[in-house]
């Protein structure tokens, strides 16, 4: 997805949400949260396998219960056979009914004693009771589960009127079936065929299942919902903590990106020890390091439209004084004017042209192992067999081989070097001595140049590396260097990791003395030393 901030249709949309696309980090760190949460939920599943056994279990106690009536039934006296019934209610609370076996009732403990269970209509019921069978029927949608015909008196209260005494007649074998009660409470049953022809029915409202159940949805609610106030706070002090410095900062940065550079403080959150503060501190800094980088490239701009115009001004001068000039040697000393001014201006327009690509192309080069030591010695023996000006020696003391290695790009290093040594040369006397050395030491590699020229005043030796900042020797024309030299210099110095600086000769006498450090590319053989 391209970044919503580059299309001009998504001005005045909101950053939080430009920035992610569609959805801010605090919606997600919601959603990541209560997705927990919901799994938290899946505690109602459990309360449907809760409720279901203790159904089950009370289901196959009132099967076994009655089993245990029927055989007493069947060992008791005729006399003595209702007797037992009503006790039998009285002590489990279930309704009681005894069929013959041409299926009609000849007994119902709720005929012998008082009823032990009325069923409730939901109409009579204060709203509490509503909102419990509300939630009874929401939770039961949730888990998709199984819900129980609903208990109906039979018109005719026969034994085939009830389904589970007519498997239990069949069979031999207890049966046992569960209901809903129009209040949505449990109806259990069970029913048995008896010796002698006749089965027993048991009816119980079961209606401590429902309180039960509803108890431990209550406390399940409780710790649901306490998970999700701890869940929704969680997140928001999260929003607080990750979203917010993050929108201060994507704010700014935008403001960067709009040209604002300049007017735009960067948050740096030194209180903040994460991630999130380093992550500010680096966009200070880069942001800091871009306005050096556009204030360097507003100064180069201004020093580049300076430069250029002193060499444009003199060449339209001489090219207008042509038409009104008639004299041959005037015309011809007016193209030599222009002539020089075209030179001066290809080397200027040359020298900014590498300027300014130096720092991207160092970026992308692959640096390569190079001994300097072959290196200079190469160009200075180059330099010799074309002739020195001036008669100037080059003397050069170079180490063994492989031992002043660096890693780098040779056709840079080398505009350095020329750089050097054309400095050198054109600041020594006639006649004299360049020195160039190069030594070891501390893991670097060491490139001194000297010459016996008037040497560098020490409030000047920092504002020679400035660009189109020119010292020339006494006598030289105007014009024949850009003052980029020195300053292209260093900026490829810099890209390779090193230094270069200006001082004095060590022997103290004068002149100057550039010293080029570079980190070397293999560690230093004890054993090597300097030719």
């Amino acid at each position: 997805m391209a970044p919503a901030t580059d299309s001009p249709k998504n001005e005045g949309v909101p950053l939080a949400v430009r920035w992610s696309g569609r959805l801010s980090l605090t919606p997600r760190i919601l959603a990541v949260n209560v997705f927990a949460l919901a799994l938290l939920a899946g505690g109602f599943f459990y309360l449907d396998s809760y409720r279901t056994r203790i159904v089950d279990d009370r289901l196959e106690q009132s099967a076994r219960e009655l089993k245990l009536l029927a055989i007493g039934l069947d060992n008791a006296p005729a006399d003595r056979q209702d007797a037992l019934i009503a006790a039998y209610s009285r002590q489990t609370g279930d309704r009681v009914r005894r069929y013959a076996p041409t299926g009609a009732r000849i007994a119902d403990s709720f005929a012998m004693d008082a009823p032990r269970y009325r069923l409730r209509s939901p109409a009579d019921e204060e709203w509490q009771r509503h909102v419990a069978r509300f939630l009874d029927k929401m939770v039961d949608k949730v888990v998709s589960a199984d819900r129980p015909p609903d208990f109906e008196e039979p018109a005719v209260d026969r034994a085939d009127a009830w389904p589970e005494l007519k498997v239990a007649r069949k069979t031999g074998q207890p049966q046992a079936a569960n209901r809903y009660a129009p209040d949505r409470t449990f109806m259990i049953s069970a029913a048995v065929a008896m010796r002698d022809g006749g089965s027993l029915l048991a009816t119980e409202n079961a209606r401590d299942i429902t309180r039960i159940v509803r108890a431990e949805r209550f406390r399940l609610g409780i710790v649901l919902g306490a998970a999700v106030l701890a869940s929704v706070l969680l997140s928001l002090f999260l929003a607080r903590t990750i979203v917010q410095p993050l929108q201060r900062l994507a704010r700014a940065a935008v403001r960067v990106r709009l040209g604002r550079a300049r007017s735009v403080t960067v948050p740096r959150l030194p209180e903040r020890r994460d991630e999130i503060g380093m992550l500010a501190r680096a966009l200070s800094d880069m942001s800091h390091a871009l306005r050096q980088r556009i204030d360097a490239t507003d100064a180069f701009a201004a020093d580049v439209s300076h430069e250029l115009k002193n060499p444009i001004a003199s060449l339209r001068s001489a090219l207008d004084a042509l038409d009104r000039v008639d004299r041959p040697d005037l015309r011809a000393q007016l193209m030599a004017i222009a002539q020089d001014d075209v030179r001066r201006l290809d080397r200027l327009v040359t020298d900014i042209a590498e300027a300014s690509r130096v720092d991207a192309e160092l970026s992308r080069t692959r640096f390569e192992p190079i001994d300097l030591g072959l290196l200079i010695e190469r160009m200075v023996i180059a330099r010799e067999a074309r002739g020195v000006p001036r008669s100037v020696r080059l003397a050069f003391a170079r180490p063994r081989k492989d031992v002043a290695v660096v890693l780098g790009e040779e056709g840079r290093l080398i505009r350095v070097l020329d750089n050097l040594i054309d400095n050198a040369v054109s600041f020594s006397p006639d006649g004299g001595l360049v020195q160039i050395i190069a030594t070891v030491a501390d893991d670097e590699v060491l490139v001194s140049v000297e010459d016996e020229g008037p040497g560098v005043p020490k409030s000047e030796r920092e504002h020679i590396f400035r660009r189109f900042h020119s010292v020339r020797p006494e006598g030289e024309a105007f014009g024949k260097h850009s003052g980029l030299g020195l300053a292209i210099a260093r900026s490829i110095v810099e890209g390779h990791q090193g230094k270069i600086a200006i001082g004095d000769r060590e022997d103290a006498q004068n002149g100057a003395r550039f010293v080029v450090r570079l980190p070397m590319a293999v560690a230093r053989d004890p054993g090597i030393v300097s030719e």
